[in-house]
């Protein structure tokens, strides 16, 4: 009976070692995943024009990216998701400011161009 008792007792420990162990991992598996897509996003809105339409957004995706690779290496994988999320909208957001910046830079030079076509429009008529 004794006998029994430990080797329950040992099993038991030893699933207890590996449920710890894993839930361990799955902390730094979604942390690691969630710094890497940020990543991802602040160069997507650099490459965007995210630096020059929406300097201040962009600064702070760089600087939440920073501080989430910190939060990884001193192993706080909760704050690193935390940050690592905060910088990815960011870097959203300044990617859609300049992709909206952009669109309407577009949109003046359209206007412009047919104000210029009717001027020649109605020259030629006169």
């Amino acid at each position: 009976m004794l006998k029994h008792s430990r080797m329950i007792r040992a099993v038991a420990g030893g699933c207890l070692v590996v449920l710890t162990a894993a839930c361990g991992s799955n902390l730094k598996t979604p942390a690691t995943a969630d710094v890497a897509v940020s990543k991802a996003a602040v160069e997507s809105a650099a490459g965007a024009g995210g630096v020059q339409y929406a300097p201040v957004e962009m600064n702070a995706a760089r600087e939440k990216l920073a501080q989430a690779n910190q939060a990884m290496a001193n192993k706080d994988y909760e704050r690193a998701t935390t940050l690592a999320n905060q910088a990815q909208a960011d870097a959203k957001l300044a990617q859609g400011k300049a992709d909206s910046a952009k669109a309407q830079a577009a949109s003046d030079a359209l206007q412009e161009d047919i104000r210029v076509l009717r001027e020649e429009l109605s020259r030629s008529r006169k």
